[in-house]
């Protein structure tokens, strides 16, 4: 059993090694890879983070943030915490 298990890994290897799927068709390697930018991977995480709301204590850890500042703290009770939190600090980091 365990030279059978040996045998398909080295064949699963061989496979991948040999196959042509890291080639394009003009027969140049892939640059892109695993690899993207960092602007580009920011952006997958920010339209991940929007989808879910926030949980009371993360809206409770924002609020103690914006409170410190007094015209954070101003605009909080006018525009509300996001609004506030985003304004004066960027984007909300979770």
């Amino acid at each position: 059993m365990k030279t059978l298990s040996v045998l398909v890994l080295l064949s699963l290897a061989v496979i991948c090694l040999t196959s042509d799927a890291s080639q394009t068709a003009d027969g140049n390697l892939a640059q892109e890879g695993p690899f993207v930018e960092k602007d580009e991977a920011s952006e997958v995480v920010r339209q991940k983070r929007a989808t879910r709301p926030l949980s009371l204590t993360q809206l409770e850890s924002l609020r103690e943030v914006c409170e410190a500042n007094l015209a954070c703290e101003d605009m909080m009770d006018t525009e509300g915490i996001i609004a506030a939190y985003t304004a004066y600090y960027g984007p909300i980091p979770y």
